[in-house]
């Protein structure tokens, strides 16, 4: 079962378009990746799809329903979870208190412990004080309290270590062993695509590329046009 599927939507900012006729879908317990460049669109797609920017044409459906025109408080009500690249946390606040700003009547802080053992040592420290791999765990555990149907991740990679970047690819993959649907963009393929079920690359703001994880890693030319950073058609 598709949880999202997005139809042929464009976005633009400042008036051009960044991100053109973009398809894609995210399964239920499945990984979809976004691959490219930085400027390829990605953030920009994930920021039409929670609301952040508006959609100027196309469709964005969540179970079924059409949601690009709701209300990005209306979409995160309805199950759609945006994990930004900036790791958004209350920094005065404990971990606990953050964990306690996502959390559904139907959840427990405790689960995101459960997740993250590492931040049940640390409840009552300030959000701020944290390590950035500890951030990214907690705002992916206060997502994760907010009961979504699918999960943005934009850029969960950005400045960590590679052993706590594997750390949170377990995690991630985790989450959609529950059932929830997760879109991950990633700069970085190895990354994404040890965790991938489905990928997407964009160049430019198109989709050059769409196919079930084995078919890009047979796919040496555009593998290695995505790591020199232009994964355009006109160069694979």
């Amino acid at each position: 079962m598709n949880l999202l599927e997005v139809e042929d939507v464009t976005i633009e900012r400042s008036g051009l378009p960044v991100v053109r006729g973009v398809s894609l879908t995210v399964a239920e317990g499945k990984i979809s990746v976004v691959l490219g460049a930085n400027g390829a669109g990605k953030t920009s797609l994930l920021e039409g799809i929670s609301g952040a920017v508006r959609v100027s044409s196309g469709q964005v459906r969540l179970a079924g329903q059409r949601i690009e025109k709701a209300r990005p408080w209306r979409r995160a009500r309805a199950g759609v979870a945006h994990v930004e690249q900036n790791r958004t946390v209350f920094r005065d606040l404990s971990v606990v208190d953050n964990l306690r700003a996502g959390c559904r009547r139907d959840a427990s802080i405790e689960e995101a412990f459960e997740l993250f053992p590492e931040l049940g040592k640390q409840r009552s420290v300030a959000a701020g004080l944290l390590s950035g791999g500890e951030q990214q765990m907690l705002v992916l555990g206060r997502a994760l309290l907010g009961r979504p149907k699918v999960l943005l991740i934009d850029e969960m990679s950005l400045g960590l270590a590679p052993m706590v970047i594997e750390r949170l690819a377990r995690a991630v993959g985790e989450l959609a062993g529950t059932g929830v649907g997760v879109l991950l963009v990633e700069q970085f393929a190895a990354l994404a695509l040890s965790v991938a079920d489905h990928a997407y690359v964009l160049a430019r703001g198109e989709v050059v590329f769409q196919g079930e994880r084995a078919e890009l890693l047979d796919d040496e030319e555009l593998l290695r046009a995505l790591y020199l950073g232009d994964p355009t058609r006109s160069q694979v």
